[in-house]
C-alpha cells in the first residue's frame, strides 16, 4: 500500500528548488570559468528531486537500491576509463539510455493504468516515439564515432520517402492509441517501428555532422524525458525534460550555423551539396611540403604573433600538456601565443576548450573564430594540430565541396602555417584539404604529442 511520507505540499517545494538548481546549473555551465560549478549545482539538484521523489510514498526499496548500486559502479568505471576523446561516445550513449528509460517508464505506467486520459495516453505515444528514435539513433551516432559503424554516408535510394511513410504510420499509431486507449497493441506498434526510424534518421548523416546530431539526439531524449513526466504527472520531471529539450535543440541550431548546416538537412539526413570533387593525387601531387622539428623551429626565431588551431589530433595524441609547454616556452621570448578555436573542433561542442582548460591555459588566450579570421593575416606562424576540415580552404572556394560554406578558420591566409598531422588522410568530411599543398604551408607528419615534443625541443636547443 502506497503511503505518503512526505506532504504534496513540501515535495512540490523540493522540486521547485531542484528546478531552480538545474536553471543556476546550466548558466554556470555557460562559461568555462564556472562549469564545474554549475555541473556540481545540476546535480545536486537531481540528487535533491530523486530523493524526495522516491520518500513521496511508500515503496519498497530493494530493487531501486539494487539498481542504484549498479548504475553508480557503471558510472565510476565510464569516470575512470572513458578517455577525454571518447566523452562524444558517451554522450551519445547517455543520450540513447536517457531515451529507453523514457520508453519503458512511460510504457509500464501506461500499461498498469486502469483508464488513462487522453493527456495520458498523446503523452504516452509521444514518449515511446521520442525515446526509441533517440534510442536508435544515439546507438548509430555512437557506432559512427567509434568506428564501428562507416562515418561515411550510408543508406538506400529512396530513404526518405521510406522515412517519411514510417513516420507518418507511428504519428498514426498515436492517434489510434488515443482514440482507443484499451488498444495496447498500438504502443507495441509504435516503439520498433521508431526504433526502425531512429536508425533510418541517422545512418545518411556522415561523420562530419555528427557533432549536430549528438545535440539534436541530446535535445530528443529532453523532449522523451518531459513526455514522461506528463505520463507520471512529475512536475520535475517535465521541467528537466524541458530544459534539456530547449537547451539541446539551441545547441543545435548553433552547431548548424558553425558548419553552415540547415536543421531540416540534418533531420533528414542531407549533407548538402554533393559532387565528385578532385582526388587527393590531384590536390596534393608533388606539392605538399614536409618538415622537421629543426625547420619549424626556426621559424619561431623571428616570429611575433603565433596562432594555435587545434583539432580532434591533438585530442588522441593528448598533446594539449606539450601545447602548454611549447606556448609558455615562445612566450619566455617575446612572442604573443594565442589559440584559434572553431566551434565544432574535434567531435563535440567545447572539446578543445575542455582539453585546453585541462592543461590550465587561460581562457583569455582562447579566442573564437569570428575574431581569429579579422586578424589572421598578422599571424606570423600559424600551427594547426590535428585539425582537417574547420581549416580547409574549400568550404570559402568550392561551391561544390560537400563543406561549401562552412565557416573555417582562415589558416591559408596566415604568413605561414605549420600543420602537424599523422598522414594526408581526410577528416570526417572525406575530403582532401588543398591548405596542406599551398605554397605558405609545412607539413610536420608524426603523432601530435611527439612531434611537439621534438618541436619543444628543437626550439630550446636553437
Amino acid at each position: 500500500m502506497n503511503t505518503f511520507l512526505i506532504e504534496a505540499g513540501w515535495v512540490n517545494l523540493a522540486y521547485v528548488a531542484a528546478s531552480v538548481m538545474f536553471v543556476l546549473g546550466l548558466k554556470g555551465m555557460a562559461h568555462p570559468r564556472t562549469a564545474v560549478r554549475g555541473n556540481l549545482i545540476s546535480a545536486w539538484g537531481m540528487l535533491l528531486a530523486v530523493v524526495v521523489t522516491l520518500l513521496a510514498e511508500g515503496l519498497s526499496y530493494t530493487w531501486i537500491i539494487v539498481g542504484a548500486l549498479i548504475g553508480a559502479l557503471a558510472g565510476a568505471v565510464a569516470a575512470l576509463r572513458v578517455k577525454m576523446t571518447q566523452m562524444p561516445e558517451m554522450v551519445a550513449l547517455f543520450n540513447g539510455f536517457g531515451g529507453l528509460a523514457s520508453v519503458l517508464v512511460a510504457g509500464t505506467a501506461f500499461m498498469i493504468t486502469r483508464e488513462p486520459d487522453v493527456r495520458m495516453t498523446v503523452a504516452t505515444g509521444l514518449s515511446g516515439l521520442v525515446g526509441a528514435v533517440t534510442f536508435t539513433g544515439s546507438l548509430v551516432a555512437w557506432g559512427k564515432l567509434a568506428g564501428v559503424v562507416p562515418g561515411r554516408q550510408l543508406g538506400f535510394r529512396g530513404m526518405r520517402a521510406f522515412n517519411a511513410l514510417l513516420g507518418l504510420g507511428v504519428l498514426g499509431c498515436v492517434a489510434w492509441l488515443t482514440a482507443d486507449p484499451s488498444s495496447t497493441a498500438a504502443y507495441w506498434i509504435i516503439v520498433p517501428a521508431s526504433f526502425v526510424l531512429g536508425v533510418t534518421l541517422t545512418i545518411p548523416i556522415g561523420g562530419a555532422d555528427m557533432p549536430v546530431v549528438i545535440a539534436l539526439l541530446n535535445s530528443y531524449s529532453g523532449v522523451a524525458a518531459a513526455a514522461t513526466g506528463f505520463v507520471l504527472m512529475n512536475n520535475v520531471l517535465i521541467i528537466a525534460g524541458s530544459l534539456v529539450g530547449a537547451s539541446g535543440i539551441i545547441l543545435s541550431q548553433i552547431m548548424c550555423k558553425a558548419m553552415n548546416r540547415s536543421l531540416s538537412h540534418v533531420l533528414f539526413g542531407s549533407l548538402g551539396p554533393g559532387a565528385d570533387g578532385p582526388s587527393a593525387d590531384q590536390v596534393y601531387g608533388g606539392k605538399v611540403k614536409a618538415a622537421g622539428p629543426e625547420e619549424v623551429a626556426m621559424l619561431f626565431d623571428t616570429a611575433r604573433r603565433v596562432l594555435i588551431v587545434p583539432g580532434y589530433g591533438l585530442a588522441v595524441s593528448q598533446a594539449q600538456h606539450v601545447v602548454r609547454d611549447l606556448s609558455n616556452l615562445l612566450e619566455a621570448r617575446g612572442i604573443t601565443v594565442e589559440f584559434g578555436i572553431h566551434p565544432v573542433a574535434g567531435r563535440m561542442p567545447g572539446h578543445m576548450n575542455v582539453l585546453l582548460a585541462e592543461a590550465d591555459i587561460p581562457y583569455d588566450k582562447l579566442k573564437e573564430m569570428d575574431e581569429v579570421n579579422s586578424e589572421i593575416s598578422q599571424v606570423d606562424v600559424c600551427l594547426v594540430i590535428g585539425a582537417n576540415d574547420v581549416v580547409n580552404p574549400s568550404a570559402r572556394t568550392d561551391p561544390q565541396s560537400p563543406i561549401a560554406g562552412m565557416p573555417i578558420i582562415d589558416a591559408d591566409r596566415a604568413q605561414t602555417v605549420v600543420v602537424v598531422k599523422r598522414s594526408l588522410s581526410p577528416g570526417f568530411a572525406g575530403i582532401p584539404n588543398p591548405l596542406f599543398a599551398a605554397d605558405n604551408c609545412l607539413l610536420m607528419f608524426g603523432d601530435g604529442k611527439k612531434a611537439l615534443v621534438e618541436l619543444v625541443a628543437a626550439i630550446k636547443e636553437g
